[in-house]
């Protein structure tokens, strides 16, 4: 019937929606960006931070949470 390849995508979840399936998102969001600045201090600055970055700054945007306020 259908390709057991393909992704769940009943289990996906919108990134842009704030409501109870999403729980903690906004915290864990604020939480990974605080644990990355803290190895970037450490490691300086690495292309896995680089990109792990730019996908913390996306979520940041989208949920308006103001860096300089964390």
């Amino acid at each position: 019937m259908w390709l057991s390849n393909k992704r769940p995508r009943a289990l996906n979840y919108a990134v842009t929606k704030k409501w109870a399936k999403s729980g903690r998102k906004i915290e864990n969001t604020i939480k990974h960006f605080k644990a990355l600045e803290k190895r970037v201090i450490v490691e300086w600055q690495t292309k896995w931070l680089i990109n792990a970055r730019k996908f913390v700054m996306v979520k940041l945007k989208k949920y308006s949470i103001n860096i300089n306020k964390i």
